[in-house]
């Protein structure tokens, strides 16, 4: 197999006439790194392994200490097992539909025996229920009392936090001038967006909403943020907390995030239905985080169509939707429609809450929409987003991405084909990171290959 063969990228240029090679123009090679090194270049986004603020690790270790909760890390681990593992809830008409699938295939075996047919009829009835029983997912909704939330915080709070701030660093890293002064917080749970956020923009943020149903879960939120001391002053001010989102419809925020929310919402009406009451809230970024399974992925994708494609019969801001990570593109999923159907996941390194000398890995799906793109954001657009672990070898790098005109690819990056430059950004780079390359459809490599 010839290097040709392999595949071939060239370097994103957007304002340079597509004529110009990069071989008649050696100083645009590294115009992207704006003056960075190679391991820093703009589209790395991945953070090193992060930990708890160290007032927060305090305040949930003397909760949980306080707590006395019996066979807690056997619970801890059954809890972690059971909200990795949830599905979405099956709709009446799949269910419907799989009945009679169901009952036609098992008519089709009986009449070959051609037994009684009202016999028949009720025996297949009780077929039909038994292994529908069996195979279907039963749903159920998690009610968290003050024990649970114990539980909760000591299963989730570091992993959740992992994930969210790797979210937030996205519109960190590529719109450092947004400034938000206003937070809103879907499904707050124990707090971690606010904890999050306030590392990021504690500067700006004036005013941090957090709604959750749950009452117990508002009250540990607001014990780990007085660090477990009720006539203390809470670590992060203009934190406030509601069970129910805000009425008028035109009250706005320049952040909403809602993070492993969706999953503890029954139907696609109602998952929908939020989607859009966020989204009618928001001024400037919504940012919704789940677990990294095919689950996670395929709910952050419904919100991702029903915001982009579907119109709302009220309108209170005309401006629309576009996305702005982790995709480079608005095209449907790739990853929804390849064979194997695999989640668009990425991984966060942090250290849990109960063993801080150990490094754990979440494993989480994002998904970032914008009211406009930002001035500054623009500039990484169009690079495509690595999707799996980058395999360095010998002067060559395997990137697995997806690129801006919503396809999956392989390119193998060397320093012949594609510059020092972006070879040297391509072995610097992980899974997550983007880079500026623009794979040649004519020239690309299949997995298989």
């Amino acid at each position: 197999m010839t290097l040709r063969s392999l595949g071939v990228v060239v370097l994103c240029q957007p304002f340079l006439p597509q004529d110009m090679s990069a071989a008649a123009n050696p100083q645009t090679q590294s115009d992207f790194l704006r003056g960075k090194p190679h391991r820093k270049h703009p589209g790395v986004t991945n953070l090193k392994t992060l930990r708890l603020p160290q007032e927060l690790q305090i305040a949930a270790q003397s909760v949980i200490q306080r707590a006395e909760v019996a066979e807690l890390s056997e619970r801890v681990r059954k809890l972690t097992n059971f909200l990795w593992s949830r599905k979405r809830l099956i709709e009446d008409v799949a269910l419907r539909k799989r009945a009679v699938n169901l009952e036609k295939e098992l008519w089709g075996k009986a009449m070959l025996t051609g037994p009684d047919e009202d016999l028949l009829n009720d025996r297949i009835r009780k077929k039909v229920l038994s292994e529908l029983r069996r195979t279907t997912y039963h749903w159920t909704p998690l009610k968290y009392d003050e024990e649970l939330g114990v539980v909760y915080m000591a299963a989730r709070l570091a992993g959740g936090y992992a994930a969210v701030k790797r979210a937030l660093h996205e519109i960190k890293k590529r719109d450092p001038s947004f400034a938000p002064q206003s937070l809103l917080d879907f499904g707050s749970g124990l707090g971690t967006v606010a904890w999050a956020s306030h590392s990021y923009w504690g500067d700006s943020l004036k005013e941090m909403v957090c709604v959750d149903s749950s009452g117990s879960m508002n009250n540990l939120a607001e014990r780990l943020l007085k660090g477990d001391d009720e006539g203390a002053a809470p670590h992060i001010k203009h934190v406030y907390f509601r069970q129910f989102l805000p009425v008028s419809p035109k009250v706005q925020f320049d952040l909403v995030v809602s993070a492993f929310t969706l999953s503890e919402l029954p139907g696609v009406k109602d998952r929908e239905d939020a989607v859009f009451t966020l989204w009618r809230k928001t001024s400037s970024y919504l940012v919704l985080v789940e677990n990294g399974t095919k689950e996670g992925h395929q709910m952050l994708m419904e919100a991702r169509d029903a915001l982009l494609k579907k119109q709302e019969k009220t309108v209170h801001d005309p401006r629309p939707a576009s996305v702005f990570a982790p995709c480079p593109h608005e095209l449907t999923c790739p990853k929804l429609t390849s064979q194997t159907a695999v989640p668009c996941n990425f991984l966060q390194f942090y250290q849990p809450l109960l063993n801080d000398t150990a490094v754990q890995t979440e494993k989480f799906s994002f998904l970032v929409l914008s009211r406009s793109r930002p001035a500054a954001a623009a500039e990484g657009v169009d690079w495509a987003r690595l999707i799996a672990p980058v395999l360095r070898r010998t002067r060559h790098v395997h990137c697995r991405m997806c690129c801006p005109d919503g396809q999956l690819q392989h390119v193998v990056v060397t320093a012949r084909k594609h510059s020092r430059d972006v070879y040297r950004c391509a072995r610097s780079s992980d899974w997550g990171d983007q880079l500026p390359l623009i794979p040649n459809a004519q020239e690309d490599v299949s997995d298989s290959e």
